[in-house]
């Protein structure tokens, strides 16, 4: 283990525990703006009620997605400068603007909603978290826009002289089209999230509530329950509803992603041989590779389905790891590049990491769509049920799509590997030189003991405020009987 691979390990950890907070972020802005815009429509204390809870839900999540994203940026400069000499005209470009625009637009009207109850009119109030919501949503797509460059290069033209890849075309970089059909999985994905927190977080307040009016003999449509209920409900429809959405984008990003990155698709399924046109190449459920990684062993298939995902067509060809691995010894091994590494190399991710992350991608999505289901089947027709196995799925609703949407970052980040930027730098080749391995462990080491730190705080905090409930309903001030002078406060 060398330095590079230190740096690789510090960046995996940094950048998969920011990601954890990032899709609830973007989900549940949008459930919270839902909820607010319900109580300013119907004036029904539920919502209102349900906002301000899940509010404080999600600024404790905002916090931590703040604080552990900003060490992200510093360490393309400490751990990466090769890479961000090489392609930072380009990579700098919309992660400036995301910082400047997005980032701010956020954060600001966060604020006027945070202060804003009974200071701000109500509709202005509401929609303070409508511009949250569409801050962090511009956060993402200017992200993964920057991120899509280093998938599919474009836009871009490289300068000799300098030795640096140089922008010549941000639109170019902003509709990439891997940038076109990743932004609305990722979208989508990030709202299964949001909702799984909300159905799950609610579904258990509505068993304990349930319960509680059931041992006490008292009526359970005197409780909070009902509201429980309610939300449960609208988190289990707008899971379902964000899974369809994250099936279709998938589909049509898995032909893309074979089109600019054959590798991907073939390490995805561990196909070493290519499979020719007419055949069908199958999609193995469980596969077994052999000891020395160069063949694997289908011990459950779906016949043509690998096809499909890549081609959509069944019948359709699928190249093999063994043939691409030829082609790019021969396209980039022998181009003179000096930013592509020794073709030992062989220019192939890691086999197992690339198909199980796949895998447990797409399989963690269908149980949660399948929690979804089953949640909407048991609270149908005014039903509070309190059976047992609800506090299971009430814990895995909200762990289960997180988990995926991390599993998904690991698989589209792993599978480009050996690629730094895809065809113009390997990884190797873009890790600072004058940072030793001594340098990158002690970062690494304060960096993990911190965000573990940061862990138990999240953990504690979120399942206090959960315990708690929903505030008694309060009728907000009216802004005009509100003294102009007075300071403001926000105490949870």
């Amino acid at each position: 283990m060398d330095a590079t691979d230190l740096a690789r390990w510090q960046f995996a950890i940094t950048t998969v525990y920011h990601f954890l907070f990032v899709p609830i972020t973007i989900g549940m802005s949008l459930i919270v703006a839902v909820f607010h815009t319900a109580w300013v429509r119907t004036h029904n204390p539920q919502w209102m009620r349900l906002a301000k809870f899940f509010g404080k839900l999600f600024l404790i999540n905002f916090a931590l997605g703040l604080v552990t994203g900003i060490v992200q940026e510093f360490q393309f400069g400490m751990n990466w400068s090769d890479y961000s000499r090489f392609v930072g005209d380009i990579f700098g470009a919309p992660l400036a603007v995301e910082a400047l625009l997005a980032f701010f637009l956020e954060s600001t009207f966060l604020g006027l909603w945070i202060f804003g109850w009974g200071r701000l009119p109500e509709k202005l109030h509401a929609g303070t978290m409508w511009l949250v919501h569409i801050g962090t949503v511009l956060s993402a797509y200017f992200i993964l826009a920057a991120n899509s460059f280093m998938q599919h290069p474009v836009g871009y033209t490289y300068n000799a002289a300098s030795g640096r890849a140089e922008l010549t075309d941000f639109f170019a970089v902003l509709t990439n089209k891997v940038q076109l059909v990743t932004f609305p999985h990722v979208i989508f994905a990030a709202y299964m999230a949001g909702a799984g927190v909300v159905m799950g977080v609610s579904l258990w307040l509505m068993r304990r509530e349930a319960k509680r009016a059931v041992d006490d003999a008292q009526d359970v449509a005197r409780t909070d329950a009902p509201m429980y209920r309610t939300a449960t409900r609208i988190g289990a429809v707008m899971t379902l509803v964000a899974a369809i959405g994250v099936t279709i984008t998938g589909d049509v990003q898995g032909k893309i992603m074979t089109e600019v990155q054959p590798m991907k698709m073939a390490a995805a399924e561990a196909l070493y041989e290519s499979v020719p046109a007419g055949e069908g190449a199958p999609f193995s459920v469980l596969t077994v590779g052999s000891l020395d990684g160069s063949h694997a062993n289908a011990i459950i298939e779906v016949p043509g389905l690998l096809s499909f995902l890549a081609t959509g067509n069944f019948q359709g060809a699928v190249r093999g790891i063994n043939d691409l691995k030829a082609e790019y010894a021969k396209t980039y091994g022998a181009s003179g590049n000096p930013r592509v590494a020794d073709v030992a190399t062989a220019f192939v991710p890691n086999i197992p990491t690339t198909y199980w992350t796949f895998r447990l991608m797409i399989g963690l999505g269908i149980v949660t769509a399948l929690i979804a289901i089953a949640v909407l089947w048991m609270t149908r027709k005014g039903r509070t049920p309190t059976a047992r196995w609800l506090t299971y799925a009430a814990v895995a609703a909200p762990l289960l799509p997180v988990l995926a949407n991390s599993f998904g970052w690991i698989f589209t980040e792993v599978g480009r590997q050996p690629w730094l930027v895809f065809g113009l730098m390997t990884t190797a080749n873009g890790v600072s030189p004058s940072v030793s391995m001594g340098e990158v462990i002690t970062s690494m080491v304060v960096f993990t003991l911190l965000y573990g730190a940061l862990a138990v705080v999240e953990i504690k905090l979120f399942l206090h405020y959960v315990r708690k409930g929903a505030e008694p309903f309060e009728e907000p001030q009216d802004p005009a009987d509100r003294d102009e002078d007075a300071p403001l406060v926000f105490a949870y």
